[in-house]
């Protein structure tokens, strides 16, 4: 067996194989030897087919597999003995007059190679690093909100501006019969809340859809119809108040406390307050790193400069998935991922030079922490170490879900490394302020 390469240019070759017979002939034998053995042809007793008939009716086919299999295993070792950073597979070249009882059979394989690039994580404009903080107003709209979850009801005589109204919406015309407990502060507009001030059970108030809520997903809730239906929907409906209550407010209290944290953990309303602060703060780094994350790819993408071969790519998309595509499919398919495949190229090169690597440890510990975080929102707020091992055990035999951990931590491992090499400067905000700046007036 003889292998060639032939560079085209720097980011395309082409690998011939040269195999003799000799290379081949000796396996295809013995296996049409143990086929002799066992093939049920009628006329002959199992073991005494004439080898000239089980030649030609399996000959072709297991000379064929078996070259293949030489093909597979003389291409990967080469690929790997001339460390060559290959994108996607070798496509074969087609041959249509190929002459398999030749005593040389030759293939070739078209290449795609990897690129050579730099990567600068020092970009000249500093990218922002979002600092979320939990203002004292979050803060209190929070603890207000934990003191009506955990309150009683008292019935009222009629509706003032705090009162959880219950009733039904209704409308003939569009089959609209829906009950509901709604609060008047989801209300869009003052006039409205004015309506149901002093109202008492029985009394039916009239109003428009068109601008009832600020939010469509309210309006979908109250009237139970889907998104497009409530789009632009303007008719009157009518509600029928059947029950109105007072929301009384909880006590912060020992009570309360152990309820919401545990046993003793928050002991006074300022630690209340410090507890609330603190795990909010914990889901705004979530989201501030993840911002940093997408912004830094972003610009690694946008600014680490270099050629694929794209003409290889394209040809190779249309037989890599399950169902081969056209060439105008491979095309779209590769315009609609080159920039992934762009940023996992840069991703490979900074793993690679930084020696980033994800241990067996490191996934086993990073599930324990996250099956720890789920379990404490189900109470369970001390699980023993035996639990914790044999949950993680059990969820990382799913090779899918160990894959996607490894995935989380090798992000996690990008993010320090950002965080310790890229441009940044800092911003500390609040989260009414950070979602205002990067999402737009909400």
């Amino acid at each position: 067996m003889n292998i060639t390469r032939e560079n085209i240019d720097a980011l395309n070759a082409v690998v011939k194989v040269d195999i003799a017979k000799d290379d081949y002939s000796d396996k295809v034998e013995k296996i049409l030897s143990d086929y002799r053995k066992t093939a049920n042809i009628p006329g002959f007793r199992k073991g005494h087919v004439p080898m000239g008939m089980v030649k030609k009716q399996y000959g072709k086919a297991v000379l064929v597999d078996e070259v293949n299999k030489l093909l597979q295993e003389a291409l990967n070792k080469y690929l790997t003995e001339e460390k060559l950073d290959v994108l996607g597979h070798p496509i074969p070249k087609p041959q249509d007059n190929l002459d398999w009882d030749s005593e040389k059979l030759s293939f070739e394989f078209e290449l795609g190679l990897a690129p050579e690039f730099n990567v600068e994580l020092k970009s000249k404009k500093a990218i922002t690093s979002y600092t979320i903080v939990a203002g004292d107003e979050m803060i209190e709209d929070q603890i207000k909100n934990i003191q009506k979850q955990y309150g009683k009801l008292k019935s009222q005589t009629e509706v003032t501006k705090d009162s959880e109204v219950t009733g039904t919406f209704k409308n003939d015309e569009k089959g609209i019969e829906n009950t509901v407990t709604l609060t008047l502060d989801k209300f869009k507009g003052k006039a409205t809340e004015k309506k149901f001030v002093g109202a008492k059970v029985g009394d039916v108030i009239t109003l428009k859809t068109k601008g009832l809520y600020n939010d469509d997903h309210e309006l979908m809730h109250a009237l139970k119809l889907g998104h497009d239906e409530v789009h632009d929907l303007d008719i009157e409906v009518t509600f029928t108040i059947t029950e109105i209550n007072e929301r009384e407010l909880a006590d912060l209290d020992q009570e309360l406390f152990d309820k919401l944290f545990g046993k003793d953990v928050v002991k006074s309303v300022t630690e209340l307050k410090e507890k609330i602060k603190e795990d909010a703060e914990k889901q705004f780094k979530q989201q501030a790193d993840q911002k940093l994350l997408n912004d830094v790819t972003e610009y690694l993408v946008e600014n680490t400069k270099f050629d694929l071969p794209a003409e290889f790519l394209t040809k190779w998309m249309q037989t890599a998935g399950e169902n081969q595509l056209t060439e105008d499919e491979a095309k779209e398919e590769y315009e609609k991922s080159e920039k992934s495949l762009r940023y996992q190229l840069i991703e490979g090169k900074l793993i690679t030079e930084n020696n980033i690597q994800v241990t067996m440890d490191d996934i086993k510990n990073h599930a324990k922490e996250m099956i720890k975080a789920q379990m404490a929102q189900f109470g369970q707020m001390n699980p023993s170490d035996k639990e914790l091992e044999d949950i993680a055990a059990r969820v990382l035999s799913n090779q899918d879900e160990a894959r996607r951990i490894s995935e989380q931590i090798i992000s996690q491992k990008l993010l320090e490394l950002y965080k310790e090499k890229a441009n940044l400067k800092t911003k500390e905000l609040t989260y009414e302020a950070f979602v205002k700046e990067v999402y737009g007036d909400k």
